[in-house]
């Protein structure tokens, strides 16, 4: 009688991949909700100007770590 294959764990590296890709997609749903909320807030003559530029900062900081986290995650050699 053969022995049932033994489950492949994965790697390090694909699990922390994966985790790079779970809090890219998180920031990708913040900056997408964020900018929704900017440009309901924009259609609102009555808006705290402050207010406006802080969620216009946020927005521009989650996009920056957008941008490194893709940085992170693509291969450095090509495959």
């Amino acid at each position: 009688m053969s022995q049932p294959p033994k489950p492949v764990l994965p790697s390090a590296q694909t699990l922390e991949l994966n985790a790079l890709q779970q809090r890219l997609l998180e920031f990708q749903i913040q900056h997408g909700e964020l900018d929704a909320l900017i440009d309901q807030a924009s259609a609102i003559n009555d808006i705290d100007e402050l207010s406006l530029r802080r969620m216009k900062k946020k927005r521009l900081a989650l996009r920056d770590q957008i941008a490194l986290l893709q940085l992170q995650s693509t291969p450095k050699e090509p495959a």
